[in-house]
């Protein structure tokens, strides 16, 4: 992430502080079908299609969708993402990856001096995945009328939608690089401004394309007419991106990690994403019993799993790549005989120091739901870093990802020892990710499901609110709403969202901490819990999201 990026990233995290400066979490617990998105018409979508008859998948893929219209910040259908999918029937989860990957034509020397510059940010474009993920979701799993569940989208993106709070802090304080693509300022920047909150904007180049993907699916957007424009826009800008690639892409269904812990059975996101490698090393690590002793709201809680995670982000660096490539023993990784051998490191007044790493996913969105069968969808979808590479295909209203921009650099990985890192860019390589989607099951039931948004914070959130649930017993509500802590990648060993007590800072020292306050509120975790046939639903404040139950 360049010198850039991180300016125009510190003007966001600017707006987002002053926007959310008294955050309260968005919360529903009533009725038996459940959505929690970072978007209020995603959410509305996802629980229309219900209503309609449409099953926790069909609710995903629609508010998947309206998601990439309303908040073409985080998401959208020239981006990718991973699925996490609990059968209540067959009592059964998968995982379904389309993440986005390299093209066969890739220039791999090319990374090792990075940023590009804006004439060059085709570069980082990679295969988008989200429509032939959606698709095989829906192929497999799905109930309802494909162009049904692709009609809200179409309705939005012609009809028009309000800018949200979000959408327009983030028109703001990414104007200078936005308005050089034509295509984002014709939407975007009528009349050379940012659009305001609750001005209207409509968006009918993606409509018409959306209307393609309804009536012919994939094929409507990874060959012909839309491929050719995709391509060529990249290209435009220095991409390797073909319509050969576009063609040749296909999803995954992968098997996911699964952690027992405390009579639950956590099943969570396998590589190419690492977050789920640092929630089961924690679960690992960790007993009920000896979180509760610490103390939640504690520094040697917080320590401890502090030191749980930068274990993990060692063994992300050190292991993970992409799964076809260079596959990693995640069982091995996450055995009892390692992870104790780990635990014995961990000490409540000694901090290990993490090598740098660079790693982000700022533009990324989150969403939950729940049928009232108890089939229970966690997705993460994203084009990257905000507006993806801030390039469009004009003519067609796509926002292309900045994805391959999480291949990790040579200097990343010298100080772990390592001659080549295992997430180095390969042609047709899926860069790691720290994209999270989680279920817990109990009985047999799923009981929790979340996931989150904003880069390398997702896998930290996600832990952290996976055992505020699990342990400390937490509602919806309260969980997204409570104060959390990230380890970053800079000299400070721990950040801390605002409003930290002295005394917590102290105690965090104490322990060999260098604690800094957390610059940024923009990443957001949305969560559902089920308990038989009721629903609670909680969207992060941290992102202006809606959750509802009906």
């Amino acid at each position: 992430m360049g010198p850039n990026t991180r300016t125009s990233m510190g003007m966001l995290f600017v707006v987002a502080v002053l926007l959310f400066a008294v955050p309260r979490a968005q919360a529903q617990q009533a009725g038996q079908r459940a959505a929690a998105t970072e978007n209020t018409l995603a959410t509305r979508a996802a629980i229309s299609v219900m209503q309609a008859g449409g099953n926790a998948v069909d609710a995903a893929i629609a508010a998947v969708l309206v998601g990439g219209v309303a908040s073409p910040t985080s998401s959208g259908i020239g981006g990718g993402g991973f699925a996490m999918v609990w059968l209540a029937g067959k009592k059964r989860a998968t995982v379904i990856d389309f993440r986005e990957v390299a093209p066969a034509a890739v220039d791999v020397s090319a990374f090792e001096h990075r940023p590009f510059s804006d004439a060059e940010r085709g570069k980082y474009v990679g295969v988008p995945g989200e429509v032939a993920g959606l698709w095989m979701l829906h192929e497999r799993f799905g109930k309802a009328p494909w162009k049904d569940l692709v009609a809200p989208a179409i309705r939005h993106a012609t009809q028009g939608f309000p800018v949200g709070r979000f959408l327009g802090g983030s028109l703001i304080a990414n104007k200078k690089r936005l308005v050089i693509d034509p295509g984002i300022a014709s939407v975007f920047y009528p009349g050379g401004k940012p659009a305001a909150v609750g001005q209207l904007v409509r968006r009918p180049a993606l409509g018409a394309t959306l209307q393609r993907i309804a009536a012919e699916g994939p094929k409507a957007l990874y060959q012909g007419s839309i491929a050719a424009e995709l391509a060529q826009t990249a290209k435009s800008a220095g991409g390797a991106l073909t319509t050969r690639d576009l063609a040749a892409y296909k999803p995954v269904e992968r098997t996911p990690i699964h952690v027992e812990w405390e009579g639950y059975d956590v099943y969570t996101m396998p590589p190419p994403s690492a977050g789920g490698l640092m929630l089961a090393e924690t679960l690992r690590l960790f007993s009920k019993a000896e979180l509760v002793r610490l103390g939640r709201q504690s520094g040697a809680y917080q320590h401890v799993l502090a030191e749980a995670m930068r274990g993990a982000i060692s063994d992300r660096m050190r292991f993970l790549g992409d799964p076809a490539k260079q596959p990693a023993d995640v069982g091995a990784l996450i055995s009892p005989a390692r992870m104790a051998k780990r635990k014995a490191r961990i000490a409540v007044d000694r901090t290990h120091t993490l090598p740098r790493f660079d790693l982000d996913e700022h533009g990324t969105h989150h969403l939950v739901t729940a049928d009232g069968a108890g089939n229970v969808v966690s997705l993460t979808t994203t084009v990257n870093r905000t507006f993806g590479a801030k390039l469009s295909a004009k003519s067609v209203g796509v926002v292309l990802n900045d994805q391959l921009d999480d291949f990790t650099a040579q200097a990343d990985v010298a100080p772990f020892g390592l001659a080549q890192s295992p997430n180095r860019p390969r042609p047709g390589a899926k860069p790691v990710s720290s994209m999270t989607p989680t279920v817990v099951v109990r009985d047999g039931k799923a009981v929790l499901a979340l996931g989150g948004s904003g880069g390398t914070t997702i896998a930290t959130n996600v832990t952290q609110l996976v055992l505020t649930s699990l342990a400390f017993g937490l509602t919806p509500a309260q969980a997204v709403a409570a104060p959390r802590f990230y380890v970053p990648n800079s000299r400070a060993t721990l950040l801390l969202e605002k409003g930290a007590s002295e005394a917590l800072e102290k105690d965090l020292r104490w322990r060999g901490e260098i604690v800094a306050p957390m610059p940024f509120t923009s990443s957001a975790v949305q969560i559902v819990s089920l308990d038989g046939a009721r629903r609670a639903a909680a969207a992060d404040p941290r992102k202006l999201g809606e959750a509802s139950v009906k």
